[in-house]
């Protein structure tokens, strides 16, 4: 476990993910998206589904963290768990081989298992690594308390309770709160869009960085140029 963890160490981990109505998930552009930031020298991958989690093992040996979610989003995505929110999905991304699952480890509405009882199950039957994406450094104090082994900043700005922090810039502050409370890897996740954003946050404690969207996903890469730039 303590290897694998190792391995990501001041990394970046890239993100390959999209929506079913993204026309990179056509004609199995997210797989060869998934090569081309193996081949860039990502240091880690995190992807959506067993599926991927399959075919990008069959590509590289580096970290893969693994969730599930659904596509759409509910409606009130904000408000409820949906990334990897039962014990049963922790478990389908264990078994096909996923080095870390990462989960909601937010304090909002669950849809079967209480957080306690989803980590308990999870370190008694699985040897996978857990990862808690979570929103606020309370809910990061509670899941390293009741044993994760990486805590991510994933969920800052999109809980109903942090909606003020969805803008432009990662979530640094809760970052370094976790770095200075926590013993245990801290993840910056969200909103990371420069080379800046990355160093600022190892200076700031982070263990390695999660990039999705600046990286993998030209039609949201698109919006955002037009909207900085003002094109019309």
């Amino acid at each position: 476990m303590q290897q694998t963890i190792s391995k990501i160490e001041k990394k970046i981990i890239v993100s390959c993910q999209a929506s079913l109505d993204e026309p990179i998930c056509k004609n199995n552009c997210l797989m060869s998206i998934i090569e081309s930031v193996v081949q860039g020298g990502a240091g880690g991958l995190r992807l959506a589904g067993e599926h991927d989690v399959i075919h990008a093992k069959s590509l590289t040996d580096i970290p893969i963290i693994g969730i599930t979610k659904p596509d759409p989003l509910p409606y009130n995505w904000q408000e409820v768990v949906y990334i990897t929110p039962t014990y049963k999905n922790i478990e389908q991304l264990a078994d096909v081989g996923t080095d870390i699952i990462a989960f909601d480890g937010t304090s909002r509405v669950r849809p079967q298992e209480n957080l306690e009882e989803l980590i308990y199950k999870a370190k008694k039957n699985l040897s996978s690594i857990l990862m808690a994406d979570i929103s606020t450094l309370e809910e990061g104090l509670n899941c390293y308390k009741l044993g994760v082994d990486i805590i991510s900043t994933t969920l800052s700005g999109y809980t109903s309770y942090t909606l003020e922090k969805n803008n432009d810039e990662p979530d640094f502050e809760l970052l370094q709160n976790l770095a200075k409370n926590i013993d245990c890897p801290i993840i910056l996740e969200g909103r990371v869009w420069t080379p800046e954003h990355v160093r600022k946050a190892f200076s700031l404690g982070a263990y390695t960085v999660v990039i999705g969207s600046a990286i993998t996903r030209p039609k949201v890469i698109t919006e955002r140029f037009i909207k900085n730039s003002k094109v019309r």
